[in-house]
């Protein structure tokens, strides 16, 4: 959490990567403590220049909001917070990981596709809201 601030600052920024309620404080604390040691930042001089989220829901495991700052991207930044977060992910038991990525984000596609990820054509994403709606 302590990251928190410059981590939701990134993904802000960054194109692809679409924000919720979900992404609030409370919900990001409770993430991390559900899935601890598991999601990471990347720092250049105490900058955060890379950070993701990872978890698991006990079967599977989940990377979300993987961003690399536009300025250091192609540095191999990326790839290392993917590699941390499979390993955390094998380390609990885990054999495979999904990602979700905004249909119109091609540069996170063509990420993903060179690091060997597959797009899944058969399964569609359906979301349905649950408890109150938050007050403005």
């Amino acid at each position: 959490m302590a990251d928190y601030d410059a981590a939701i600052s990134l993904w802000q920024r960054t194109e692809g990567v679409g924000l919720s309620q979900a992404d609030e404080a409370q919900n990001i604390r409770h993430f991390l403590l559900h899935n601890p040691g598991m999601s990471f930042v990347a720092e250049d001089g105490g900058e955060v220049v890379g950070a993701v989220l990872c978890g698991t829901d006990g079967r599977r495991g989940f990377l979300h909001h993987l961003a690399v700052d536009a300025s250091r991207r192609r540095s191999g930044i990326g790839r290392g917070l993917v590699d941390r977060c499979l390993d955390a992910l094998a380390a609990h038991g885990m054999r495979k990981c999904h990602i979700f990525v905004m249909s119109d984000n091609l540069e996170g596609k063509r990420f993903w596709q060179r690091l060997g990820w597959e797009e899944r054509t058969t399964l569609v994403v359906m979301s349905h809201d649950v408890g109150p709606a938050a007050s403005p």
